[in-house]
């Protein structure tokens, strides 16, 4: 009984770990949001072919980023909690980390450019929206509510926790 309960108590820790990214990471906001929108054209139209080799490619490439942006962020909060002075040590293991998930990021967008280059169906979701006004609407709150959320998240947890919180 005592491993179930060490096993969701790993789980719960991991949780708090995303959220904690998600409230105070700015560049893991902006991860997750392009991962959103990215899966959103995906899924919800079908003018993209592709294939589940490929799906799972854009998976794995995405996760590898925001995993990535997650140890970047705990090796920056060990080092700050060493030393808040300038050792060399600490520059170059936080310079290196945030290099690691630079090396993720500029891999994942070639690997989306490779997988997702299909002129003909940026083309045929470009009509749609341009056929359909309320899309366009839609896309630029979403827009709107994007930015809210990567530069503005205290906004949101205020409206999610009510204002007298």
């Amino acid at each position: 009984m005592n491993d179930v309960k060490s096993l969701v108590k790993s789980f719960v820790y991991a949780f708090r770990g995303v959220r904690w990214a998600v409230c105070h990471e700015r560049n893991f906001r902006i991860h997750i949001t392009c991962l959103c929108y990215m899966m959103y054209f995906l899924l919800r139209y079908d003018f993209f072919v592709i294939s589940k080799t490929e799906f799972a490619i854009l998976l794995l490439s995405s996760a590898l980023v925001l995993g990535g942006e997650l140890i970047n962020t705990g090796i920056e909060k060990a080092d700050d909690t060493v030393s808040k002075e300038r050792r060399k040590t600490i520059e170059i293991s936080k310079n290196a980390a945030a290099g690691a998930v630079l090396v993720f990021a500029v891999f994942s967008a070639i690997i989306g450019v490779v997988i997702m280059w299909q002129p003909s169906a940026f083309r045929a979701l470009f009509e749609y929206y341009i056929a359909n006004p309320v899309c366009i609407a839609t896309f630029a709150l979403s827009l709107i509510i994007a930015l809210l959320f990567i530069f503005k998240i205290n906004f949101f947890i205020k409206l999610i926790r009510g204002k007298n919180k």
